[in-house]
């Protein structure tokens, strides 16, 4: 196993969220403010870097019918910039309920970004071990 970055794009927020070294627990890890797509996705690159993951992972927000609508193409082209500031492999995971999830969880409003970014971070973890 090893090490992942989950994000949790918004149009004003960014959530980052890691996994610990053995890719089996999320942690929140910080909330970025949007600046443009490029600086975005350097941000991204960094945090990946700095944190040794060996895989990143966005969250794409499906319709209700499971499709792909207008902020889930945001998302992909969030994955398109990521990809030309990184080699790492780069994946995406559907994000529908996880804002929810993560104010269920308590905490403050600063960093719900984030503690979504592990809740996206936690399903993929968890569908990747079974």
């Amino acid at each position: 196993m090893s090490r992942v970055l989950a994000v949790d794009p918004g149009e004003v927020r960014l959530g980052l969220a890691v996994s610990d070294p053995t890719g089996a627990i999320a942690r929140p890890l910080e909330v970025i403010s949007h600046k443009s797509r490029q600086e975005d996705a350097r941000r991204i690159a960094r945090a990946a870097a700095e944190h040794s993951v060996e895989t990143v992972v966005v969250g794409i927000a499906l319709d209700q019918e499971g499709e792909v609508g207008p902020q889930a193409r945001r998302a992909l082209r969030l994955v398109e910039a990521l990809k030309l500031e990184t080699n790492l492999p780069i994946e995406t995971w559907d994000e529908s309920g996880t804002t929810a999830a993560a104010r269920a969880m308590g905490g403050t409003s600063e960093n719900l970004d984030a503690r979504a970014a592990a809740v996206i971070l936690q399903e993929f973890l968890d569908a990747r071990n079974r």
